[in-house]
């Protein structure tokens, strides 16, 4: 679960309504006086999540607009000094945890509030060509500081954190601009454990072997193939995906993807060996929009059935994907998403006598199967599928969504 809360949710038109509209931090002050979520119950959220069968959760701490969830002491800033009065993130990390959720945080790089970011010059920046700031002067070590200083509280003053979650790299603005070793060096100190996104350096590794982060983050799509090293090995990596069209809370946009695009998006990730990173995007109450809700308690009943061929699995080597499903796998098991339109039976060529059984992972039934068939010639070493007999009628799968078999190989 990826959560994308802030001050912007008021305005109801995404995170990035502020460069978007050039908004000024004064223009942009009574939004932050206002501010308070009296409906965040992030003990809810974490329920949710985990009945949606998420493992983990990424909360923004502080997003680009530069206003922190948290009780910062680098900055007035902050959730606890106005109408709110709360640590959210405090309140996030114990919620989740309490539901054995693994906890991350985001950290935008950027800040449009610090002075000390460049204005004028800059392309993202809501005062970008505004002449105001013409001959504005910016200390930029003073920022890195201030930057570094706000990492530092929030991986020493909230527990374990095991992601952190750094946004963006552009232009120049990346690498040693951010100083990115010895920022990585201090967080790997106070956190031996975490795991880092790869956006510090942009594509993850800058000046040859330095690499800043340990997996790779597409953005909005899955890629045609897994990312991978010189060698051809997998990367690690997830795809972050909103889950109408906006990050942060649209009061209009209610284009929610469905369950089964959810689902078929978290075989795809899983079958080429990546996470997926679902947005929600909380309303300026602190309220989850009813449409995630929905989807997600759906997506949920599904992974309840067939999250054995989610959890721990990754590539099925042997098994290229086809027109009607994907698979994945985990030791000698593999799994065969049946989630796309096929008439009749389902083929697997080569296949005869390397399983063990062939069974409907949601209820531990046989699957039907045999092993020729008088309308296919060349038919030798094939087995033909189906959900029941015989295998040459059509009939529906048993999960609209995603039917999924369990194959124990020899």
């Amino acid at each position: 679960m990826f959560i994308h809360f802030g001050i912007y949710a008021i305005h109801g038109k995404g995170e990035w309504m502020r460069h978007d509209e050039k908004v000024s931090n004064e223009q942009y002050q009574p939004y932050v006086e206002s501010f308070n979520p009296v409906d965040y119950n992030p003990k809810e959220w974490a329920k949710l999540a985990k009945e949606a069968g998420m493992k983990y959760a990424v909360m923004t701490a502080k997003h680009h607009d530069g206003f922190c969830l948290w009780d910062s002491k680098l900055t007035d800033y902050k959730s606890t000094n106005f109408s709110c009065k709360k640590d959210l993130i405090k309140e996030y990390t114990e919620a989740y945890r309490a539901e054995g959720l693994k906890v991350g945080i985001y950290y935008s790089l950027i800040d449009w509030h610090h002075p000390d970011y460049p204005h004028y010059a800059d392309e993202h920046h809501p005062m970008r060509g505004n002449e105001a700031f013409k001959n504005a002067k910016h200390d930029w070590d003073n920022y890195l500081k201030y930057m570094h200083g706000q990492v530092k509280e929030l991986l020493s003053n909230y527990g374990k954190i095991d992601i952190l979650w750094l946004d963006f790299s552009y232009g120049e603005m990346r690498g040693e601009k951010w100083k990115a070793k010895e920022l990585v060096d201090m967080i790997r100190k106070l956190q031996p454990d975490i795991i880092i996104n790869n956006r510090l350096g942009g594509d993850g590794v800058v000046q040859g072997a330095v690499q800043y982060g340990d997996f790779e983050t597409p953005e909005q799509g899955v890629p045609e193939t897994a990312p991978t090293d010189e060698n051809g090995n997998i990367k690690p990596w997830e795809t972050c995906l909103t889950h109408n069209n906006h990050w942060g809370y649209h009061n209009a946009d209610n284009n929610f993807k469905s369950a089964e695009v959810v689902i078929h998006t978290l075989v795809n990730c899983v079958s080429k060996g990546g996470n997926l990173l679902l947005n929600v995007g909380p309303d300026a109450k602190g309220k989850i929009p009813q449409g995630s809700v929905e989807v997600l308690k759906e997506v949920g009943q599904w992974m309840r059935d067939n999250g054995a061929s989610i959890y721990g699995c990754g590539v099925a080597k042997d098994f290229p994907r086809t027109e009607y499903a994907r698979f994945t796998q985990k030791g000698n098991k593999v799994y065969m998403h049946k989630m796309y339109p096929t008439v009749g039976f389902i083929r697997l060529k080569d296949f005869q006598n390397k399983f063990n059984y062939i069974r409907f992972l949601a209820d531990g039934t046989d699957a039907p199967y045999d092993k020729r068939f008088w309308g296919i010639p060349e038919s030798q070493g094939f087995i033909f599928l189906n959900c029941k007999r015989p295998v040459w009628e059509t009939f529906s799968w048993p999960n609209k969504i995603n039917t999924v078999l369990e194959i124990e190989l020899r």
